[in-house]
């Protein structure tokens, strides 16, 4: 009966109208289904492979839009065959194979290639060959860095009653950073290799002495990198000054790596560049960090600005301002995102380490006191780690750093850095640091106006103290992207995707019509596309194979697809949302997409 009225459906396509030539070829199917799922066709004939072809392609022809598929349904390693090498891809709904995760390791050099191709990050002035220290934000980056920015402010003021918001200028008036100390100790150690010209920080330079049996030989020197490429570098290092002192095939000693700012002046006539490989670096010294600028008609001494290194002195300068206008009491806080600049020694590591970036700061004041300030300063690292996770960054790859000593600055009650594995090494991400109550206090001097608080409930008056949660929004971008990095194997095959949570996905959905050839169905998916378009960055994709529209959505992170075929239009009303990482698809009726969505991208 099934050959037969396959047979007798592909005769009447001349007199049927398309509309019931469908019905015939999804009755076909399910009825082809049934056949399978009692082991009757566990072997085919040729009549019955004939017949099966047939019903592919008029359901092909027709775009007959359902979930048949013979690699689906088949019983036997010989259906599996056929069906591999003859299904209707481009018009293929069906629901994908199980998702098998594989194990990720990459280098920087295939993070930076990757944000090239797929349009997050450029190198800024490109066409000139670049320009160090900066980079442009492309169409999926802009929007990444602007849900990023998004969610930190929803999260830390608009769902906050003690937190206020800011923008202060880029340009202060100079004298603010000779109160904060920027302009006198806002420096970096600084080394030349005298043969290359090359410029390092001397505290990202490392080196060691190469021991035999604790016979000192000489020194190596490498650039502050991952420990597996400092060792290998090392290794290399240390095994062509054994070669040349005719010392080839001894073992050295473990290394002893020490940051370049402690060698001696002794120690610096023998350790090598690593420019050069000779000695040839100068001794280190103090290098300011602080872009200068001019402001008025005229240049000279008096018109000299800055650009502002950190966003945080404006917070500061406008503490009572805010205090009086926003009816807050302490403890309360201050938040503000913006750009900061630094003249970057040597920027490297991409946008970890640029000369122009982003900060998301709030500065959290608090009454004085030994006893007060430690629990808010816990409070601030459990948000800030809250947050983290809250934007998708894995936990397995966040870590702590607890200043300690000479790592603390002399201001400061405390610091912890959360800190991140990037490629390149574990690094600081974010810094929440106890400042006390140096800058208010040191403004206060400089400027002669009182940035005092009367507390009603204690009766006094002090100048409050402040936890500083610090966090840049290009960092935190780059480290965003390595977590988000993915690979997995989707029925036998692999697959690349970027596993952003949707609420900082660049593209929050991708709007497929099956075919874009028949106005009615492209009507219906331009519609749902205008209204989700209104609450989110949605993308419209047309062209080409479903299952190869699912693959460019997968590749830039878009965390759901929705497709419209023709059961939307002649059945049910409803239509396909495909979820990113588990490729699992649902039914969802029409007027429920937008809810739907909504809980699943926003959280309500």
């Amino acid at each position: 009966n099934f050959v037969g009225s396959t047979h007798s459906l592909l005769l009447c396509q001349s007199t049927w109208h398309d509309g019931k030539i469908r019905i015939w070829i999804q009755f076909l199917i399910q009825t082809f289904r049934k056949l399978v799922h009692l082991s009757i066709l566990n072997t085919m004939t040729s009549r019955t492979t004939s017949s099966v072809m047939m019903l592919m392609i008029l359901s092909s022809r027709y775009h007959v839009a359902s979930s048949f598929s013979v690699r689906n349904l088949a019983a036997s390693s010989t259906i599996r065959l056929f069906a591999s090498t003859t299904t209707p891809e481009e018009t293929d709904t069906k629901p994908e194979p199980k998702v098998k995760p594989l194990p990720v390791k990459y280098t920087m050099d295939e993070i930076v290639s990757l944000c090239k191709r797929r349009g997050i990050i450029f190198q800024s002035s490109d066409i000139y060959n670049g320009y160090s220290g900066f980079y442009d934000y492309g169409p999926l980056g802009s929007e990444l860095k602007k849900n990023v920015k998004d969610a930190w402010w929803k999260y830390f003021v608009t769902r906050r009653e003690d937190v206020v918001g800011l923008d202060s200028s880029i340009i202060h008036n100079p004298k603010t950073w000779k109160s904060s100390g920027h302009l006198d100790g806002f420096s970096d150690p600084m080394v030349d290799c005298k043969e290359t010209k090359l410029r390092y920080r001397a505290d990202q330079l490392f080196f060691s002495p190469v021991k035999v049996e604790g016979e000192l030989l000489g020194f190596v020197c490498v650039q502050e990198a991952n420990d597996e490429d400092m060792m290998k570098d090392a290794k290399k290092q240390a095994k062509a000054l054994l070669k040349s002192l005719d010392r080839k095939g001894e073992n050295a000693d473990p290394f002893e790596f020490k940051e370049l700012v402690e060698a001696t002046e002794e120690e610096m006539g023998k350790i090598p560049s690593p420019g050069s490989g000779k000695p040839t670096l100068t001794m280190p010294r103090d290098f300011n960090l602080m872009f200068q600028t001019q402001v008025g008609a005229v240049s000279d001494e008096s018109s000299v600005a800055y650009l502002r290194p950190e966003t945080a002195q404006g917070i500061f300068l406008n503490f009572k301002n805010v205090l009086t206008t926003s009816r807050q009491k302490i403890p309360f806080g201050i938040a503000q995102i913006g750009k900061a600049f630094r003249n970057e020694i040597t920027p490297r590591n991409f946008i970890f380490r640029s000369r122009e970036f982003e900060q998301m700061e709030v500065e959290y004041f608090i009454p004085p006191g030994d006893d007060v300030w430690p629990d808010f300063h816990k409070k601030w690292l459990d948000d800030s780690k809250a947050f983290l996770l809250h934007v998708g960054l894995r936990e397995d790859l966040m870590g702590w750093d607890v200043h300690e000593g000479d790592k603390l600055a002399h201001y400061a009650q405390a610091c912890t850095d959360v800190t991140f594995k990037f490629p390149f090494g574990e690094q600081e991400l974010m810094g929440i640091a106890a400042r006390g109550n140096y800058d208010l206090t040191q403004h206060t001097e400089g400027s002669g106006k009182k940035l005092d608080y009367y507390d009603e409930e204690r009766k006094e008056k002090y100048i409050p103290h402040c936890i500083e949660p610090s966090l840049g929004v290009d960092r935190l971008m780059l480290a965003l992207i390595c977590s988000a990095y993915a690979e997995d194997e989707v029925g036998g095959e692999k697959r690349s995707l970027l596993k952003f949570d949707p609420k900082i996905a660049p593209i929050k959905v991708s709007v497929l019509p099956l075919v874009k050839n028949k106005e009615a169905l492209v009507s219906v998916a331009r519609e749902l596309f205008d209204k989700l378009s209104m609450r989110w960055n949605v993308q419209w994709d047309a062209s080409g194979a479903i299952g190869r529209r699912y693959r460019r959505a997968d590749e830039v992170g878009t965390p759901f697809c929705v497709t419209v075929d023709f059961e939307t239009i002649e059945q049910d009303n409803a239509v396909t949302i495909r979820d990113r990482d588990t490729t699992e698809q649902v039914r969802i009726p029409m007027d429920e997409v937008i809810s739907y969505l909504s809980k699943a991208i926003d959280g309500y």
